[in-house]
Parts: structure tokens; C-alpha cells; sequence
């Protein structure tokens, strides 16, 4: 019988998947759950953090400091883990905002 992790793990392989996971985690603003979500995420994927390391072309250390409870990257840091992950951000107008046209 698979663990709880395993099959996150299986479930967050799937880009489309990864994708909306980190679309919640985002929009929920909190960084910390922002942070978890990438780091499971990349937990996921082929050769984990230090594989996405390597793809993100960012140090091995300096990727896990990044994506600990306590991390704070750098928006370079953090759209070059986001394409290492293979995602791109998408922004959009929010419907609950009205706007002043």
C-alpha cells in the first residue's frame, strides 16, 4: 500500500496538476504555503530539489535555504525555480475587484 506522500508525490508529476496545486497556494497569499507547495512540488519531480537545482541553474544549498518554512527568494530566484519546474506564471484581472472604468 502506497503512503500519503507517494501518491502526492505520483499526483504532482502531472504538470497540469502541478500547476493549478501552486495556483491555489498562490492565491492564497502565504508565502510559507507558497513555498511548501513549491518545495513538494519539485519533491515530485525527477531528481527532487537538487535535480530542480540543476534545471533552475541555482545552487543546490542555496535552493533548499530558498524553499525552507523560513525561505525568502528573490523574484529572479523565484521565476527561474518556477520555469525549472517546468510552469510559467499567469496573471489575471480579479472579478471581485471592481474597477473604475
Amino acid at each position: 500500500m502506497r503512503n500519503v506522500r507517494q501518491t502526492h508525490n505520483l499526483f504532482l508529476k502531472n504538470p497540469e496538476v502541478a500547476a493549478e496545486y501552486l495556483s491555489e497556494a498562490l492565491e492564497g497569499g502565504d508565502s510559507s504555503v507558497v513555498l511548501m507547495a513549491l518545495r513538494n512540488i519539485a519533491e515530485a519531480q525527477e531528481g527532487g530539489i537538487s535535480g530542480l537545482a540543476l534545471r533552475s541553474k541555482l545552487g543546490r544549498e542555496s535552493m533548499y535555504k530558498m524553499l525552507s518554512e523560513s525561505g525568502n527568494p528573490k523574484l529572479s530566484s523565484f521565476t527561474k525555480v518556477i520555469s525549472g519546474l517546468g510552469l510559467h506564471l499567469k496573471v489575471e484581472a480579479d472579478s471581485q475587484v471592481s474597477s473604475n472604468s
